[in-house]
């Protein structure tokens, strides 16, 4: 595709719609906008165009400004309330100090486009440019209204306080890196910018959704927005609810009866636990017998836990490990006195069990010593002293509703 065919006729560019679809209301409420180029009788994406480091960037300018108005004019022409999502390179964005950008925007504000229904999306790639300038000329626009988004988030995690500093509107992640990389890893990214999210008061959406199962990732790791050819396709028209390829809301439906289905079968694991521990409560004398009670507990444990310990609530350990080893139970007695009160929630947890008299089931974590993905369980023996029940990855990956959080 020449370059300069596509800017000699640019009655042969058009803007095309993808829909964003709300996680609040299950509805589309708006579009990013994508532009197409006709040859003959088909229209081929213009990304390799945009993609090209040997495009002038005033060649692009021109295509996305020309882009940008027929999208607004379709939008204005249609009644259509929704927010459009503009995708924009950072180095091009800041020629002419980004002023053409906005003027083309302050334009169609006086045909009743507001400013605020402007999503602005910067590839963090981008951050490897003049940040400073260009934080500067994103926060200059913010102040107008426009919203802004990061888009291909997480892609370089040292640009974590470059996103702080910026504080956009929304960060945009690519959901086929869940087919494309190690999920475990992604999911640590996507923790990772769920915290940043609620943080800095950002909204998550969700990009190139392909199948059920992204869709579900999505849901479950806090999206605020879903996009992808799973729910529709980039169309010319503007794509309403009638457009999409299935019902959002009877998808999540679906996916709130699972998670719920879930979170009952990890309550009832606690629950059946507890009435464990509390037939041996009477076997409980105090943290000088601490291993003789552990020793107790294991017999009702064993199929569960390869290890049992006991902590007082100032995170200091009262008894040995009583550790499974080739199905074998032995102590461990130089853990005596550890202390584990600087792990995260242990004070909080042990305050719980402490306050309300209940057991803990605790997140799926790595064991620093095994590696392996496991969990804990916690109760509480008495106002001062807690024991705590690792069960094993194992047993975990018996019940879906165990290994998955």
């Amino acid at each position: 595709m020449d370059p300069l065919d596509i800017l000699e006729n640019l009655d042969k560019v058009k803007p095309a719609f993808q829909p964003i679809v709300s996680a609040v209301k299950h509805t589309v409420i708006g579009y990013e906008v994508l532009g197409r180029f006709q040859v003959e009788n088909d229209w081929s994406s213009l990304g390799d165009f945009f993609q090209d480091n040997d495009v002038p960037d005033e060649y692009k300018v021109e295509v996305d400004q020309h882009l940008l108005k027929l999208a607004i004019s379709q939008m204005l022409d249609s009644g259509n309330e929704g927010l459009l999502f503009i995708n924009r390179n950072a180095r091009q964005l800041m020629i002419n100090d980004g002023e053409d950008f906005l003027k083309t925007l302050q334009a169609f504000v006086e045909k009743g486009f507001a400013m605020d229904r402007i999503v602005l999306e910067i590839t963090e790639h981008d951050f490897d440019e003049d940040f400073d300038q260009l934080a500067h000329l994103l926060i200059y626009y913010k102040t107008y209204g426009i919203q802004i988004a990061v888009d291909h988030v997480g892609a370089k995690s040292s640009n974590i306080d470059r996103i702080r500093q910026l504080r956009p509107h929304i960060l945009k992640i690519d959901t086929s890196l869940v087919r494309n990389v190690n999920s475990d890893v992604f999911q640590d990214v996507v923790q990772t910018l769920s915290v940043l999210a609620r943080r800095i008061g950002a909204k998550l959406s969700y990009e190139n959704i392909e199948d059920d199962h992204q869709l579900y990732f999505a849901w479950k790791h806090g999206g605020h927005y879903y996009q992808g050819f799973y729910l529709a396709k980039p169309d010319f028209d503007l794509p309403i609810n009638d457009a999409m390829s299935l019902d959002v809301g009877d998808k999540i439906k679906a996916f709130v009866q699972r998670e719920k289905s879930m979170v009952e079968g990890r309550y009832a694991f606690v629950v059946s636990r507890e009435e464990k521990v509390k037939k041996l409560l009477s076997n409980w004398h105090g943290p000088e017998k601490a291993d003789d009670f552990i020793e107790l507990v294991s017999e009702a444990f064993d199929e569960e836990s390869f290890r049992l310990y006991i902590c007082n609530s100032d995170g200091q350990q009262v008894s040995s490990n009583f550790r499974k080893h080739n199905k074998q139970w032995g102590f461990e007695r130089d853990q005596i006195g550890s202390h584990w009160a600087f792990r995260p929630f242990f004070l909080e947890n042990t305050m719980q069990m402490k306050t309300w008299h209940k057991g803990i089931l605790s997140d799926i974590y790595s064991d620093i010593e095994t590696g392996e993905i496991i969990r804990t369980f916690s109760y509480p023996l008495s106002e001062d002293c807690y024991l705590f029940v690792d069960i094993s990855h194992d047993f975990l990956s018996e019940s879906d509703y165990l290994l998955f959080q």
